[in-house]
C-alpha cells in the first residue's frame, strides 16, 4: 500500500470529482490536511467510508495554513480573526480526532508573504501549543523560513514527531535539526522531479528511516499539469528511488522505497490517529 504523507483531498476533489474514489482504488493512505472546518468534516467523512470498508485510511490534520493571512490581507498582527479556526483545533485534539496539527509554519516567499510575518508568529505559536500540550505530531510547511523553524527546536524535540512537508532545506539542515533531538520526517514531493537541487540532494542524503513521500495534491502539479493527484504518487516514488540509487542509498529501487516510506508513515500518523 502507498502513502501520501501530504496532501489536501477536499480542494483535489473540487477539481477532480472522483478523487476519493482513485484514491482507495489505489490503495493510498494519506494524511489529509484542513484549513477550516467544512474541510476537516468533508475529510472525516472520507475517513469513515474508508475505515467502513476497511481501505487505504486518511489520517485527520487540522491547521489554519500560513499563507492564508495573505490571501485575506490580514497584515496586522492578530490572530483574533483565526479564534474559531483554533478554538475547534483544540477541541478537535482533546476529543482525539486527529493524527496530527498542520499544515503550520511560515511562508516568507515574496513581500506579500513577508508583510504577515507577525501574524504567521503568533498562529504558529498557539498551533505549536496544541501539539505539545496533546502530545500530537506537526506538520510544518516553511517555506523561506527554516532559520524560524530553529528558533523553536527544543520545544519541536518535546513532540512525538516533526514533518517537514516538502522539505525546502538543505540537508546540512535535516541532519542538524536530527542531532538537536527533533523526531524529524522529510516529505518530498514533484520537487525532486523539478531540479529543486536542495530537494534532490536531501532526498540522496537523508537516512531512509527519515523518509516519507507527497503529492500536496492539488498543490503541487508535475510540469505540464494544471494540479496533483493520486496517480503522481507512483511517478515521485520512482523518482526518488532513482535519487537514492545514483548514490548508492538504501531505498533505491521503487517497491523497496514505498514500503520504508509507508512504515515511516504509520510510525508518524497512526500512533495519534
Amino acid at each position: 500500500m502507498a502513502s501520501d504523507a501530504h496532501a489536501h483531498p477536499h480542494e483535489l476533489m473540487l477539481r477532480f470529482p472522483g478523487a476519493e474514489a482513485e484514491r482507495r482504488r489505489l490503495g493510498i493512505s494519506c494524511a489529509a490536511s484542513a484549513w477550516n472546518g467544512g474541510e476537516f468534516a468533508a475529510h472525516e467523512e472520507m475517513a469513515a467510508a474508508a475505515n467502513r470498508e476497511e481501505e487505504a485510511p486518511l489520517f485527520l490534520c487540522f491547521a489554519v495554513h500560513p499563507q492564508l493571512p495573505a490571501a485575506q490581507g490580514r497584515t496586522a498582527g492578530s490572530i483574533k480573526p483565526y479564534r474559531d479556526e483554533l478554538d475547534l483545533l483544540a477541541a478537535l485534539a482533546a476529543e482525539g480526532r486527529l493524527a496530527a496539527v498542520g499544515e503550520t509554519g511560515f511562508d516568507l516567499f515574496n513581500k506579500t508573504f513577508r508583510e504577515t510575518e507577525a501574524v504567521q508568529d503568533e498562529l504558529f505559536a498557539a498551533h505549536l501549543e496544541t501539539a505539545f500540550c496533546r502530545s500530537l505530531p506537526l506538520v510544518i510547511h516553511a517555506r523561506r523560513a527554516m532559520h524560524k523553524i530553529f528558533y523553536y527546536t527544543k520545544v519541536l524535540a518535546a513532540l512525538p514527531a516533526v514533518v517537514f512537508h516538502s522539505w525546502p532545506g538543505a540537508p546540512d539542515e535535516g541532519f542538524s535539526l536530527l542531532r538537536r533531538g527533533v523526531n524529524a520526517f522529510f516529505s518530498f514531493g514533484t520537487t525532486i522531479m523539478l531540479n529543486h537541487k536542495n530537494a534532490i540532494r536531501s532526498c540522496a542524503a537523508f537516512p531512509p528511516d527519515r523518509l516519507l513521500l507527497e503529492t500536496d495534491a492539488p498543490w503541487q502539479p508535475l510540469r505540464g499539469a494544471f494540479f496533483s493527484q493520486w496517480q503522481d504518487l507512483a511517478a515521485i516514488t520512482r523518482a526518488a528511488a532513482a535519487i537514492r540509487k545514483e548514490t548508492g542509498g538504501v531505498g533505491g529501487e521503487p517497491e523497496v522505497l514505498e514500503r520504508i516510506t509507508d512504515e515511516n508513515f504509520f510510525r508518524v500518523y497512526k500512533s495519534a490517529g
